[in-house]
C-alpha cells in the first residue's frame, strides 16, 4: 500500500496527462476531479481511471481540450454537446450553464451528450450547491453495457449513476451519488487490483449464481496488465431489485436517449450523458422555510436507534467525513493501482526523476 497527499497525487497525475497530449489546464482539471473522488473514498472514480483515460485518449475516444458546444438554447434549457472531450473538461462547462441559467430564472435544465467519462457525480451536485442550488442529475454510459435487469442474467443496461444535492449554509451539502447497479464498474475494478472486495452478491453469472469474483466481469487477466469489462461472461445486478432496476432504465432513457447521447446499446461509442436539473431554494422558498427544517429533519433522523454496531448517517456525510481524513493523513492506494499509474506515466515519457518523486 503507498500512502500519498491530495496535492502531491493531484500534480501526478496532472503532468501523466501533460504528457499524453493534454493542456496544463485540462490536467490540472482532471488531476483535480480523480483525486476529489478518492478524497471523498469513491476510490472507483479515482486515479484508478487514469491509464484507461489515456488509453482511451490514444485510442481517439476521448479528445483533449474540447470546448462544448451549445446546439439548443432557451432562457432556462440548454443541450450541450460535449464533442467527446473529457468529462472533467465538460462537465463543469454545462453544470456552470445550469448554474447561470437558474440563477437568472430560478429553474433550469441541461443535457449534457457525448461526454467522456464525467467521473463521480456528486462533484457536480456539490458544484452546484456550492451556488446555492438544488440539483438531480442523471446519468448513462453509452457503449457501457455492464448490468444486467432485475430477473436476467445478461446486460443491458450501463451502471447509470443518479444524483441529488441539496446546499446547507455553512454546513457541507446533503449529497445522495449512486451507481443504480450493486457496484460500480470501478469498484469492481478496485477489487481486481488488490483494493477493497465487492460484495458475494454484487455479480451474476451466466447461470444465475451470484458472486463477487472479478473475473466473472473482465474474464482472464494479468494482475498487472489492463482490464477489459466486456470480456467476462457475467453482468453486475441491479440494485434494489425491480426498483433499482426500474431506476436504471430511467436513467438510460433520461439521460441517455433523452440528450441525444444514446442508450446502453450494441455498437455505440462510449459517452456519458447527463441530464440535470437546478432550482434555487430562494426563489421557490422566499421565507427559508428550507434551511432550519433540514436542520430539524437531519437531527431527527441521527436520533434514531441504529443496529449494534453501526452509525445512522445523513447523504453526503460518509464523503465529508473520509474527505478530512484523508485530506489529514493522505490517500491510501493499493500497490496494484500505484504500479498502473507509474507504468502509464513510463511508457508515455514522463521523466523518471519525476516518477521517483511522486511516490516520496
Amino acid at each position: 500500500m503507498v500512502t500519498l497527499k491530495a496535492s502531491a497525487l493531484e500534480e501526478f497525475v496532472r503532468d501523466i496527462f501533460v504528457k499524453a497530449g493534454c493542456s496544463a489546464a485540462e490536467g490540472t482539471r482532471v488531476g483535480k476531479y480523480l483525486v476529489q473522488a478518492n478524497l471523498t473514498g469513491h476510490d472507483s472514480h479515482g486515479v484508478v481511471r487514469v491509464p484507461r483515460y489515456v488509453q482511451m485518449k490514444n485510442d481517439g475516444q476521448i479528445v483533449a481540450d474540447q470546448k462544448v458546444e451549445i446546439a439548443v438554447e432557451t432562457p432556462v434549457l440548454a443541450v450541450v454537446d460535449a464533442r467527446y472531450g473529457f468529462g472533467q473538461t465538460a462537465a463543469p462547462q454545462a453544470v456552470q450553464i445550469g448554474i447561470d441559467k437558474c440563477k437568472a430564472m430560478g429553474l433550469s435544465a441541461v443535457a449534457l451528450r457525448n461526454s467522456g467519462h464525467i467521473g463521480r457525480v456528486g462533484d457536480w451536485a456539490e458544484m452546484a450547491a456550492a451556488a446555492g442550488l438544488v440539483s438531480v442529475h442523471f446519468v448513462n454510459a453509452a457503449g457501457s453495457i455492464l448490468v444486467a435487469p432485475y430477473n436476467a442474467t445478461e446486460r443491458r443496461f450501463s451502471t447509470a449513476p443518479y444524483c441529488v444535492g441539496v446546499p446547507r449554509p455553512g454546513q457541507s451539502p446533503l449529497i445522495l451519488d449512486f451507481a443504480t447497479s450493486v457496484v460500480a464498474e470501478g469498484k469492481v475494478l478496485v477489487a481486481s487490483k488488490g483494493g477493497k472486495k465487492i460484495p458475494d452478491h454484487a455479480l451474476i453469472g451466466p447461470d444465475g449464481r451470484m458472486s463477487g469474483d472479478p473475473h466473472l466481469l473482465y474474464g482472464d487477466y494479468d494482475p498487472n496488465g489492463g482490464r477489459d469489462y466486456k470480456s467476462g461472461p457475467g453482468a453486475i445486478r441491479a440494485f434494489g431489485d425491480h426498483k433499482g432496476s426500474g431506476l436504471a432504465f430511467m436513467c438510460e432513457v433520461l439521460g441517455g436517449a433523452l440528450t441525444g447521447t444514446g442508450a446502453a446499446t450494441p455498437g455505440r461509442r462510449f459517452a456519458n450523458g447527463m441530464l440535470s436539473f437546478y432550482v434555487d431554494p430562494k426563489i421557490v422558498d422566499p421565507a427559508n422555510f428550507l434551511t432550519p427544517d433540514l436542520t430539524r429533519f437531519v437531527d431527527w433522523v441521527k436520533t434514531a436507534k441504529p443496529v449494534p454496531g453501526e452509525e445512522v448517517l445523513v447523504p453526503g456525510e460518509p464523503e465529508a467525513r473520509m474527505r478530512a481524513e484523508r485530506l489529514a493523513k493522505g490517500i491510501p492506494l493499493p500497490d496494484e493501482i500505484w504500479q498502473s499509474l507509474v507504468t502509464t506515466a513510463r511508457e508515455l515519457g514522463l521523466d523518471e526523476r519525476r516518477i521517483q518523486q511522486a511516490g516520496i
